[in-house]
Parts: structure tokens; sequence; C-alpha cells
């Protein structure tokens, strides 16, 4: 349950950076919106994109792991879609985007430590 919430955490960060760099992505209210746009960032990149990167597997050789980018700004676009709490307008926009998450994630990755199973 720590390990859920630390990776909301880490998300909804992730995402008001994100948010507050990049022109064309936009985060609305405060709070909770903010924590449900990650929830349900975190749900997308756990459902959907294992799939679509199995599918999209071919490109990801040819270019060898860049595709993965693509993938991750159509994650960004597809909670865009389901949350009405993020715009993301344009496909340039959700690849910034996923990029600075993605660093960002990494930065917090590398701070916070992985939480023991016990």
């Amino acid at each position: 349950m720590q390990n859920l919430i630390i990776r909301i955490f880490v998300n909804a960060v992730a995402l008001w950076v994100a948010a507050q760099v990049v022109g064309g992505i936009e985060l609305a209210g405060e709070f909770w919106p903010v924590i449900l746009v990650a929830a349900v960032f975190g749900l997308v990149n756990a459902l959907i994109k294992p799939i679509l990167l199995l599918l999209s597997l071919p490109l990801l050789v040819i270019t060898l792991g860049l595709f993965t980018i693509v993938v991750n700004a159509l994650m960004l676009m597809l909670t865009a879609a389901l949350v009405g709490a993020l715009t993301v307008e344009g496909f340039w926009a959700a690849i910034l985007g996923s990029l600075l998450i993605s660093v960002v994630s990494f930065l917090f990755s590398v701070i916070l430590p992985e939480p023991s199973s016990k």
C-alpha cells in the first residue's frame, strides 16, 4: 500500500512539473484532481502500456527503443482523454511532457529508496 501511495505521489509531482514547464499541457484544479490524474496515469501505464509495447515490438527494435517515447506520449494523451482535469494539446506537447515525466520519475527513483517487500 505504501508503494502505491508513493507511486501516485511521484506521478502527481511529475505531471504537475510537466504542466508547469510544457506549453500545451494543463492540469485543472488543485490537489485532488492532480491525484486522480496521477492514479489514472498509473493505471494506464500498468494495464495498457505493456500491451502497446508488445504490439509495437518491431518498431521498438528498428528504432532501438526510441519508439518508447511515442508510446509514453500516447499514454499521456490517453490519460487526458479519460480524465477531464488533464489537457494535452497536440502530439509534440505530449512528447515533451512524457520526456519530462520520465526524467522527474527517474530522479524520484534515485532519491527515494525502493520499499522492501516483507
